[in-house]
């Protein structure tokens, strides 16, 4: 006998039946005739979202809307808006519980409009060197090779050519030449993100190089927002990643040295931590290294065709010109400048700023017994009251040729009984040469 049932729905997961077809049990099988059974009303005992019941145990989740594919699972049980925040180059978390941004119900006043107390660090990663106050001179030398690094990096897709990302500027101690480079940002207009030696080791493995590759990024944001020139500067980078002597090598100076090499191959691939993308291209930053000595550093990093190096020894006329600009206020003439130069040779830049430096402390000391001695210098300088005034500090002083030479014969006297002093030796007899 074939019975033929019509159901109402598609969804079988349970089925309670409230109308059924009659059979005659006592009836044979041979007598039965084909009776068409009576449709089925068929309701399914899984709640719906709006009372709230649950399918097995399992509460039911609530679908924004029913026409929408955002919370459409893929294979591993992600929906789209998940794999979309994850594959998000936007890390940039710096919003916050800002006024304005969300509902002020959760901005509070407690902490003030903006609750997020690192929105201010992170917006003044850059540098825009408003102290540089004055007039400088920069060596041409050293502006031409710093321009060109800068432009043909910034040119390269159109140039048929290998262009490195990274220069190195390398010399001595105290020859300006982070100085200079910062003056040559200023004349341009750059907005650089700046990195220090002291940056590129953590007790975290792998946070340096996460931390060059968000700097990079920021830089690159700057380029692609704000439409102003950037690039990525990091000062004294042998300090940081120098071997000396026995000096241990950590895994993040493995790291650091990887990534370096890496944003060298492919400066406009760079990830921080999201999945990759085929349209996360982002601009290439030119990068800007300085420090003492680079055959410290790991060989492949300084290779040609990842590093072009620059060795910035400035001439006598470089040094007579930057430190004319420097007394140029005081009423020195290029001549006395070219006098002080000669009486001490082969002395660095910030020698003949030291010698300037030199000079204040006379009349600072002068100040300080003015006031009422050492004893009172802490109550006046930090704990005076608000209506109280600070002692009018004294004219600078004079700055004469013989008072620079005098201050410069005590810095060099300085300089000798260090080299010449060597007390470690007297502590510890068993130290070798």
């Amino acid at each position: 006998m074939a019975v033929y049932c019509n159901f109402n729905t598609t969804d079988l997961t349970s089925l309670i039946l409230t109308k059924c077809p009659k059979f005659n049990s006592k009836t044979s099988s041979s007598s039965l005739s084909v009776h068409k059974c009576s449709p089925f009303v068929v309701r399914s005992i899984a709640t719906s979202s709006e009372d709230g019941g649950s399918v097995g145990g399992e509460k039911k989740k609530k679908r924004l809307s029913e026409q929408s594919s955002w919370e459409t699972k893929d294979a591993e049980g992600n929906d789209y808006l998940y794999r979309l925040g994850k594959e998000s180059d936007n890390l940039n978390i710096t919003v916050g519980a800002r006024a304005g941004v969300v509902d002020d119900l959760f901005t509070g006043n407690f902490l003030g409009k903006d609750s997020d107390i690192v929105f201010d660090y992170r917006q003044k990663v850059t540098r825009s060197f408003e102290y540089l106050q004055g007039d400088y001179y920069i060596a041409p030398a050293f502006m031409d090779k710093v321009v060109v690094h800068i432009v043909k990096n910034y040119l390269a897709h159109l140039l048929n050519t290998n262009v490195p990302l990274i220069l190195g500027v390398w010399g001595g101690k105290g020859q300006g030449k982070t100085f200079q480079t910062e003056l040559i940002f200023q004349a341009m207009g750059i907005l650089p993100v700046i990195m220090s030696a002291g940056e590129l080791e953590s007790e975290r493995a792998g946070e340096p190089g996460r931390l060059i590759r968000d700097r990079y990024r920021t830089a690159s944001q700057l380029v692609q927002n704000q439409g102003k020139m950037s690039c990525l500067m990091i000062n004294d980078i042998d300090a940081g990643l120098g071997r000396f002597g026995n000096t241990q090598m950590t895994v993040n100076n493995q790291i650091v040295v990887g990534t370096l090499m890496n944003l060298s191959d492919n400066p406009t691939r760079v990830s921080i931590g999201q999945d990759w993308r085929d349209t996360d291209i982002i601009n290439r930053i030119p990068i800007i290294v300085t420090g003492n000595d680079f055959s410290t550093l790991y060989a492949p990093l300084v290779r040609d065709g990842r590093m072009d190096k620059f060795y910035w020894q400035p001439t006598l006329d470089d040094i007579v010109n930057i430190v004319n600009r420097m007394y140029e206020k005081d009423g020195l003439s290029k001549k006395d400048v070219e006098n002080i130069v000669k009486t001490f040779p082969n002395q660095a830049l910030d020698f003949y700023g030291a010698l300037r430096s030199r000079t204040y402390d006379s009349s600072i000391l002068k100040w300080v017994n003015d006031i009422g001695g050492p004893e009172t210098i802490g109550r006046k300088l930090l704990r005076r009251k608000k209506d109280e005034n600070l002692p009018v500090f004294v004219l600078p002083p004079e700055q004469t040729v013989e008072s620079l030479l005098e201050s410069g014969y005590s810095l060099i006297k300085e300089q000798q009984l260090i080299m010449e002093s060597k007390l470690s030796k007297e502590y510890m007899k068993n130290m070798d040469d």
